[in-house]
């Protein structure tokens, strides 16, 4: 009798001890469980939170065109605009925008040119096929004329563009032309990936002008 009551202990102890064995091993692979889903759901929180700053960015830290002026209009030939004066100031809620980080897209019957800063051409891999010129309409503390940056909501910048028609030489030229009549696009992207599109809209006779509104 004896020895068939501590047998049966002996297997209840047996028992409690794989029971306790496996209840410690749930603990420590739901612990482990835990501490893969909390470092997850903060570098999932951390990448949202990039991804939103991003596109913030890119929708608030743009240019925003004032107005564009066409000059210099050869009419020796036919006539046609062979400088684009593009007045811009960054948008409501921007950042400071620099203008030798952005580039423009040139869109037209002529073709598709890409158009960089002429402070920056050849510089760090930086190549355009054309280059813009900047300058300053507004500024009171010439941050356009020492950095080329917009930094409040009361500056103004002019980007000139010169078509190939054009007797200047300050900057490469965009291989277009722009007659009467005649359209183009101008995308100005920022460095954040903020757009702004301009249409240049060129009159239908140009006859004894020196500029026109586009």
């Amino acid at each position: 009798m004896t020895e068939l009551f501590n047998d049966e202990e002996n297997d209840r102890g047996q028992v409690g001890i794989g029971t306790l064995i496996v209840f410690i091993a749930m603990v420590l692979v739901a612990a482990i469980a835990a501490g893969v889903l909390i470092n997850t759901a903060g570098f999932l929180q951390s990448s949202a939170e990039e991804s939103g700053e991003q596109s913030s960015a890119q929708v608030t830290n743009r240019l925003q065109v004032v107005n564009a002026v066409g000059s210099d209009i050869e009419t020796s030939g036919t006539p046609e605009v062979t400088t684009v004066e593009v007045t811009v100031k960054k948008a409501p809620g921007a950042d400071n925008v620099d203008l030798d980080t952005t580039t423009a897209q040139w869109v037209s019957d002529d073709g598709t040119f890409n158009v960089v800063s002429d402070a920056v051409q050849g510089e760090d891999g930086t190549s355009g096929d054309a280059t813009f010129l900047t300058s300053t309409f507004q500024d009171d503390d010439d941050s356009i004329g020492t950095s080329s940056v917009l930094n409040d909501p009361a500056d103004r910048a002019v980007m000139t563009f010169r078509t190939s028609s054009s007797t200047q030489s300050d900057v490469d030229k965009v291989s277009a032309t722009l007659d009467e009549g005649s359209t183009a696009t101008i995308k100005l992207n920022t460095q954040a990936g903020g757009e702004t599109t301009a249409t240049l809209v060129v009159p239908e006779s140009l006859s004894g002008k020196s500029a026109v509104s586009l």
